[in-house]
C-alpha cells in the first residue's frame, strides 16, 4: 500500500493530503511527496515510487489531477499504472475511481469514463481559474497595481559615481564595483535614467 502526494510549488502545504494518507493508514516510508512547479514536471518522488510499485500494488491518491498536470497526462499515467503496472489506484476524493471495484468488463468501461469525465472537468477548471487570474492581473494593472518585487533604492554614492563614470573618469564596470553591484544592474539603472531624461526632455 502506497500513497502519491504533489503540491504544485513549495510555498504550498501537503498537509491535507498527508492527513488522508495517514487516516487510511499507510506508513510514512510509503508516502512519495512530490512539490513541482507546474512549468517544470519533472517528479523525482513519483518515478521513485514508479521503480519500487509493482503488481497488485495499491496507490491512493487524493485527488486524479496529482497524477498528471493536465487531461491527456492524467489518462496517460493512469493508463501506465493500472495496464502496464497492473496497479490498482484508489482516488480517495472519488470512491467510484478504485480499481479495486468491478474488475469485469462494465466495472472497467465506467471506470475509465468517469476518469475521462473527471480530468476534463480537472483541466478545465485549471483552465478557467488561470484566466481569472490573468484577467484580475490585467484589470488590476488597468488601475495601476504593479507587480514584482520593488526596486532597490539607489545607493547614496550613486550619483557622484554615475558623474565620474558619465565623464569617462572611470568604467562601467569600476563604476559598478563601487556601487557593489554587478554591471548589468549598473547598466539598467544608467539606461533607466537616460530614458527618463529623454522623457523630460519631451515633456
Amino acid at each position: 500500500m502506497f500513497g502519491y502526494v504533489r503540491v504544485s510549488s513549495r510555498d504550498q502545504n501537503e498537509d491535507r493530503q498527508m492527513l488522508a494518507m495517514a487516516e487510511i493508514g499507510i506508513p510514512p516510508d510509503h508516502i512519495y511527496v512530490d512539490k513541482i512547479s507546474g512549468r517544470n514536471f519533472d517528479r523525482p518522488a513519483y518515478k521513485k515510487l514508479l521503480t519500487i510499485i509493482h503488481e497488485e500494488d495499491l496507490l491512493y491518491i487524493k485527488s486524479i489531477d496529482r497524477l498528471g498536470r493536465d487531461y491527456k497526462e492524467i489518462l496517460e499515467q493512469w493508463s501506465m499504472l493500472t495496464k502496464v503496472k497492473e496497479v490498482d489506484i484508489c482516488v480517495i476524493d472519488m470512491p467510484l475511481l478504485d480499481t479495486r471495484n468491478g474488475k469485469d468488463l462494465m466495472g472497467t468501461f465506467i471506470s475509465d469514463l468517469v476518469l475521462q469525465i473527471l480530468s476534463f472537468v480537472a483541466e478545465n477548471e485549471r483552465q478557467m481559474i488561470k484566466q481569472r487570474q490573468a484577467e484580475g492581473i490585467m484589470a488590476a494593472r488597468a488601475r495601476g497595481v504593479k507587480f514584482g518585487r520593488p526596486e532597490m533604492p539607489l545607493p547614496e554614492n550613486f550619483a557622484e559615481v554615475y558623474g565620474r563614470w558619465a565623464s569617462g573618469q572611470i568604467s562601467g564596470i569600476k563604476a559598478a564595483g563601487e556601487l557593489h553591484m554587478p554591471p548589468a544592474t549598473f547598466r539598467y539603472k544608467v539606461k533607466k535614467i537616460g530614458s527618463a531624461s529623454k522623457t523630460n526632455m519631451t515633456l
